[in-house]
C-alpha cells in the first residue's frame, strides 16, 4: 500500500464523488474534503492544503471547464498541492494551458479508461509527489491541437508512440515493456524524437514531460 495521503475531492455527480471516496478510504487515504463544485473545491483547497486534489472538469454553474479553470488556480497558488483532472471530457485548450507552465504535479485522466484501481491509485499517488500523468488520449488531442502539429509530421508513427509514451511520464524501460521492443532501440527513437522537434534529451521523467509539453506550448 503507498503511503497514506490527503485528499480533495471535486465532482458533481454524487455517486461517483462518494465511489471515489469509499474506493481511497479503503486504502488507506484520508479525503479531507468531497465537494461538488469548483468554488467549495477552492475553499477545500485553501483550508486543508491536501496532498492532491482529484477535480472533475465539469462543474456548477455552468458546467465547462470550471474544475480545470480550478485546477489551474490550485496549481498557481499552492505548487506543492498535486492536481489530478479526471473527467469524461478533454478540454484542449485549457489542459494545455494548466500544463504549460509547470507540469510536475499535474495529471488528466479519462472516467471510462482507467480499467484498474491500482494503477488508479499508482497514478493519484504519483502526482501527489511531483509527477506527471497523461491518458494517451489526452496525449493525442493535445498533440493534434498543438500550433506546431506540422513539424510532428517529422516523426515516424514509432515515434509518435514513443512521444506519448514520454508525455506520460513513462521510463525508457516502461516504454520498452509497453511497446515489446528492446531498451536500446527505445533510446534511438527517443534520441531521434528530442533531436527532430529540437529538445534536449533528458534522463530524468520529469523533464521529459516537461520538455514534450512545453514543445506543445511552443
Amino acid at each position: 500500500m503507498s503511503a497514506q495521503l490527503r485528499i480533495v475531492i471535486a465532482e458533481d455527480a454524487a455517486i461517483m464523488r462518494d465511489g471515489l471516496t469509499q474506493t481511497l478510504t479503503r486504502r488507506g487515504h484520508d479525503v479531507v474534503a468531497a465537494v461538488a463544485d469548483a468554488v467549495s473545491l477552492r475553499q477545500a483547497v485553501d483550508t486543508h492544503l491536501p496532498d492532491v486534489a482529484i477535480i472533475d472538469v465539469r462543474m456548477p454553474p455552468t458546467h465547462t471547464d470550471e474544475g480545470l479553470r480550478a485546477a489551474q488556480s490550485i496549481h498557481a497558488d499552492h505548487p506543492g498541492v498535486g492536481v489530478l483532472v479526471f473527467s469524461q471530457y478533454i478540454e484542449t485548450q485549457s489542459a494545455t494551458e494548466l500544463f504549460a507552465g509547470a507540469p510536475a504535479g499535474v495529471g488528466y485522466l479519462l472516467k471510462d479508461r482507467v480499467a484498474d484501481v491500482s494503477d488508479f491509485i499508482e497514478a493519484i499517488s504519483r502526482v501527489a509527489h511531483g509527477g506527471t500523468v497523461l491518458d494517451p488520449e489526452v496525449v493525442r488531442q493535445l498533440l493534434r491541437a498543438s500550433r506546431k502539429a506540422d513539424s510532428l509530421a517529422m516523426l515516424t508513427p514509432r515515434e509518435r508512440e514513443v512521444l506519448s509514451l514520454i508525455a506520460q511520464g513513462r521510463s525508457n524501460a516502461a516504454i520498452a515493456d509497453v511497446l515489446v521492443i528492446s531498451p536500446r532501440v527505445v533510446e534511438k527513437h527517443v534520441a531521434s524524437i528530442f533531436a527532430k522537434l529540437g529538445l534536449a534529451p533528458s534522463d530524468n521523467d520529469n523533464r521529459r514531460v516537461i520538455a514534450a509539453i512545453k514543445y506543445l506550448e511552443s
